[in-house]
């Protein structure tokens, strides 16, 4: 990651410039206008391993890919997390990442977002964060849950900054929101705590935040209260140490994992949680506008069924996502194996839908932070019982600014994925024809335009 922001920064992202003199999205009255920008402003792309429940050798349908009728989504059970947003969303068949390695969730990772065979190629996220996210403090942020746990190899990882070479995530939420949002900000009293002091990024500025507010008309002050607060209340939740000041955890704070047990199985939930919130606030605030979340990586060990409160939780049966996802010839909800690979995918589902929430609650010039978004879902494999490379189970999700076409299923017949990922670029304003082997142009229909 980039280094931290400073202090002058921060006052010129919360005015609604950012550090390079770019329009910032922290004000919507600093980019409002009458109709979208027809370009997205940010992206973020979210890794969930090990597949979906394909079409079963028994001739089941998948139980993961949508279909249209009428011009109308259908989704199936495992997408029913997403029925909210289905009129955001554009759903995609037969998308395939090529012959080379397939029935190999290796290769499936190094081409997932390369595009190239043997991941031999920059990743499409990393190319977005040095071009249409280069004016941010973080040109590409990149967030983990899980996914270094004892020192996998390097071909777990999904970020390629060049041929061949991948980049591990930041697996702690703590460890990124005070690279992000660090530096020895100042102190404040903590309400919680008569005899504590501890420090916020945003105290030091109050002076400063108050003169700027008096200068807003009642949307941007309604829209810059917003977004204190929801920095304020991130940063207490996740009981961070800004500066050289040290903080006790506040009690808001006391069930979020620390340091030494974000690789808990117990745990992956709540960092997973967190990342999102960090992603959201760093978003919100104009520190980047490319992120990566990878949640756990390939032939995932991670034991879903200890995670309280989800409807896989059995602390008496360990369940990992990569031995769910060999469920077997057919979707036989009586199989213990198969209902919980069902089980498991809706409730990546569910932390999907709630990255989308999340950015439909922060305003953003005339509408939400969601629709100058892409929120694409990835994985690096189809149906996870053959490891298959075709027809890929992406979703793209936001509204991009006007620039994406969404409520629709795409199918173009046999179509390389780096086609998305050329419309992916487009959407952002970068003029890509093509992505990686056997692309040559972004796939119709994804764009307005």
């Amino acid at each position: 990651m980039s280094p931290p922001w400073t202090r002058r920064d921060i006052l010129r992202t919360l005015a609604g410039v950012g550090v390079s003199g770019a329009v910032a999205p922290l004000l919507g009255g600093a980019v409002a206008h009458a109709g979208m920008s027809s370009l997205a402003r940010r992206v973020v792309f979210f890794y969930m391993p090990d597949g979906v429940p394909g079409a079963s050798a028994s001739g089941e349908p998948s139980a993961f890919h949508a279909w249209e009728s009428h011009g109308v989504p259908q989704l199936p059970v495992g997408l029913t997390p997403l029925t909210p947003w289905v009129d955001r969303c554009l759903f995609f068949r037969n998308l395939s990442m090529g012959p080379t390695g397939a029935g190999s969730h290796p290769d499936g990772a190094k081409k997932l977002l390369t595009a190239r065979d043997h991941g031999m190629g920059e990743s499409i996220d990393h190319f977005l964060g040095r071009t249409a996210g280069a004016a941010a403090p973080w040109r590409h942020l990149v967030l983990g849950a899980a996914a270094t746990v004892n020192s996998p190899s390097s071909d777990k990882y999904i970020v390629y900054p060049s041929a061949g070479q991948s980049l591990a995530p930041e697996d702690s939420p703590r460890r990124a929101f005070s690279s992000l949002f660090g530096g020895g900000f100042g102190t404040r009293r903590d309400p919680t705590r008569a005899d504590r002091s501890t420090a916020s990024i945003l105290d030091a500025h109050l002076q400063d935040l108050a003169d700027l507010r008096s200068r807003l008309g009642t949307a941007e002050r309604s829209r810059l209260d917003l977004h204190q607060e929801a920095l304020r209340e991130l940063e207490l939740r996740l009981d961070v140490d800004v500066g050289t000041l040290s903080c006790d955890t506040p009690k808001a704070a006391s069930s979020w994992p620390t340091d030494e047990s974000i690789h808990a199985p117990e745990q992956f939930g709540a960092v997973l949680t967190a990342q999102i919130d960090v992603a959201v606030a760093a978003m919100a605030c104009g520190l980047t506008n490319v992120v990566t979340l990878q949640a756990s990586h390939h032939t995932s060990e991670q034991i879903l069924s200890r995670i309280p409160g989800s409807p896989m939780y059995d602390p008496a049966f360990d369940m990992r996502s990569h031995q769910a996802s060999h469920y077997g010839p057919s979707h036989d909800l009586g199989n213990r194996l198969y209902a919980d690979f069902l089980s498991q995918r809706q409730w990546f589902l569910e932390r999907y839908a709630y990255l989308l929430q999340s950015l439909h609650d922060r305003p953003e010039g005339d509408g939400t932070m969601l629709d100058y978004s892409l929120v694409v879902l990835v994985t690096e494999v189809s149906d996870g019982n053959t490891h298959a490379h075709d027809d890929m189970p992406f979703i793209l999700a936001g509204g991009g600014g006007g620039r994406v076409r969404t409520g629709h299923v795409i199918d173009q017949g046999y179509r390389r994925h780096g086609d998305l990922w050329a419309a992916v670029g487009q959407a952002m304003g970068q003029d890509l024809q093509g992505w990686g082997d056997g692309s040559f142009e972004a796939l119709p229909g994804v764009l307005t335009r």
